[in-house]
């Protein structure tokens, strides 16, 4: 642990406005965009869309569960679709990655049922020892966040052995993490499939295969209310695939070493939904994983709550910067260089409190009967 405390611990309800742990003297009102006379060079803060195309998923609930095999041919998948194809890490900016990966996923009152393929001509894996630094090697990794609020979330890595890391995070850690690398998934179950042999360059390999089983004991630790999922929930999901370049050395797999620096060449980042950059620990950046028990008319789109969030994310985003710069957060939004907020088109009743060491922001809309909030930590809910 950092010495830091949790101020919104899994049994608690996080504070509205009137509960705030901040006392602190209120700096500014911001009532339909405008905070008094803008100074030259402030802009307007305008969040007319999402700045990223999040993919989401229909996760279907089963009748009847899988045999968790690695096999993926239980009847149980047959209905279950397959995902888009992953691509890089920092987007359609960089190459498609070379082979391909996709993954299902599934539900019912168990658990949390996911199956993911990935295409590989050279199958290696090192790492026995659970809990080890998986993505050293090729590896597969789940993200989750029951929340959407950007805290306590789950990964889960597993490399072609069956190797598991599975961790918690308390915070992302650009705010101070910790990840609990004690807390473990209760009765999780993996199994992996290998098409073609593990470690040995002498033949060309096909893919692998790995499916899991993870129950809902320790997923609903930081799910809303400490409850179980149902139709229509939405949770924030991201995959991402961990691929080293390989050299051959003595019959062996070795990583290829960069000549310039003797060091491994740089992995590839291979994701579902990519956010942009390489960094999977934004879940503000993930995509969305909803809860159905048959397949919807609809593709899923991201609620209006979601264009006042991310106000709130790019107001954090100023704030982290301005901290980096002065040493303190900004007090007053003039600081931040902006003049106002419009989001969709409209202007958003807007508040900021703070003392340069800690700062509360609050964001609504005429006719939204919910405010959303957002603090130095990163975390965002509502008052509903």
């Amino acid at each position: 642990m950092t010495g830091e405390t949790i101020r919104y611990p899994f049994n608690q309800t996080a504070p509205t406005a009137s509960k705030s742990p901040f006392c602190m003297r209120r700096i500014l009102i911001v009532l339909f965009g405008f905070w008094g006379m803008a100074a030259h060079g402030q802009e307007v803060l305008q969040v007319d869309s999402l700045p990223y195309a999040w993919r989401s998923y229909d996760c279907l609930r089963l009748s009847q569960p899988p045999v968790i095999d690695g096999r993926g041919d239980d009847v149980a998948w047959a209905g279950i679709p397959w995902s888009e194809p992953f691509v890089d890490i920092e987007g359609a900016a960089k190459p498609l990655p070379s082979y391909e990966t996709r993954f299902k996923m599934a539900w019912d009152s168990s658990g949390l049922y996911v199956l993911a393929r990935l295409e590989e001509p050279q199958l290696w894996a090192t790492l026995e020892e659970r809990e080890s630094i998986i993505y050293q090697d090729h590896d597969i990794e789940l993200f989750l966040d029951p929340g959407d609020d950007t805290h306590l979330y789950y990964e889960l890595e597993i490399n072609a052995l069956g190797t598991e890391w599975d961790l918690m995070l308390v915070k992302p850690y650009r705010d101070g993490g910790p990840a609990l690398h004690a807390w473990d998934i209760e009765g999780l179950q993996t199994a992996i499939h290998l098409q073609g042999t593990l470690n040995d360059p002498r033949d060309t390999d096909t893919a692998w295969w790995a499916e899991m089983f993870l129950p809902w004991g320790s997923l609903v630790e930081a799910a809303p209310g400490r409850r179980l999922p149902a139709e229509g929930d939405v949770w924030r999901l991201d995959f991402s695939r961990v691929e080293w370049d390989l050299k051959t050395r003595r019959r062996r797999y070795e990583k290829a070493i960069d000549p310039a620096t003797d060091k491994p060449l740089p992995e590839h980042n291979w994701v579902w939904s990519p956010p942009g950059k390489i960094n999977m620990h934004e879940p503000e950046k993930w995509g969305y994983l909803r809860f159905v028990t048959e397949a919807p008319e609809a593709v899923f789109a991201p609620g209006p709550e979601s264009h006042l969030k991310w106000a709130l994310r790019e107001l954090y985003y100023r704030q982290r910067a301005y901290h980096e710069a002065e040493g303190r957060y900004a007090r007053r939004f003039d600081e931040l260089g902006l003049s106002r907020v419009r989001v969709a088109g409209q202007s958003v009743a807007v508040n900021m409190s703070g003392n340069g060491i800690q700062y509360l922001i609050s964001i609504a809309r005429a006719g939204d009967p919910r405010t959303w909030y957002i603090d130095q930590s990163g975390r965002t809910w509502s008052d509903q």
